[in-house]
């Protein structure tokens, strides 16, 4: 999503191989040797498609990032979600970043190449988070999370490893007219 090459060191890429090979159809340079993962960047993505299915298949846990980054891709991608029926509830959150996606039924269309911008957005759960973290990675202008009890349930450590990756993030206190904001939204 920053567009920079990253190495993932102890992992079993076999796991993942759904994800590796949705990812090279996209465009991206992945090389794997024994427990390492070398993603590389790409200067264009093209748009694909992806039915979510149980193990060995494309995971729904990664299904909302994904969506994410195939804001970026060059064309029209579809997602379908076979196992969960309500795992679309981070579109409308994108949609605020610029994003262009239809939700029908069980399936995203996601126009590509969108130009994301910075906007306040909520996590609703722990995978609609983790897609708002890879749109604001790819978008211009700051992006303001809330709802971040849901990531750190789930990404421990994030905001460091996001900074080790030289991506620009920081944490804020909400103020109390905040919070209500937050808690009546």
């Amino acid at each position: 999503a920053m567009g920079r090459e990253v190495l993932i060191d102890h992992i079993i890429p076999d796991h993942v191989e759904s994800l590796i090979a949705k990812l090279r159809e996209m465009g991206v340079r992945i090389d794997t040797k024994g427990e390492q993962m070398i993603i590389g960047t790409s200067d264009e993505l093209t748009s694909i498609d992806i039915k979510t299915l149980v193990y060995p298949g494309f995971a729904t846990d990664l299904q909302q990032p994904v969506t994410a980054l195939l804001t970026r891709a060059q064309g029209t991608s579809m997602v379908t979600d076979t196992i969960y029926n309500a795992r679309f509830k981070h579109v409308d959150e994108l949609r605020r970043m610029g994003a262009d996606i239809k939700v029908e039924g069980r399936s995203a269309l996601i126009n590509g190449k969108a130009s994301l911008q910075g906007a306040k957005v909520k996590a609703s759960d722990l995978r609609a988070g983790a897609a708002l973290v890879v749109a604001s990675l790819m978008a211009e202008g700051v992006t303001e999370i809330t709802g971040l009890e849901h990531i750190d349930r789930g990404y421990e450590d994030l905001e460091e490893k996001l900074l080790a990756l030289g991506a620009n993030v920081w944490r804020e206190n909400l103020t109390i007219e905040e919070v209500d904001q937050v808690r009546s939204s």
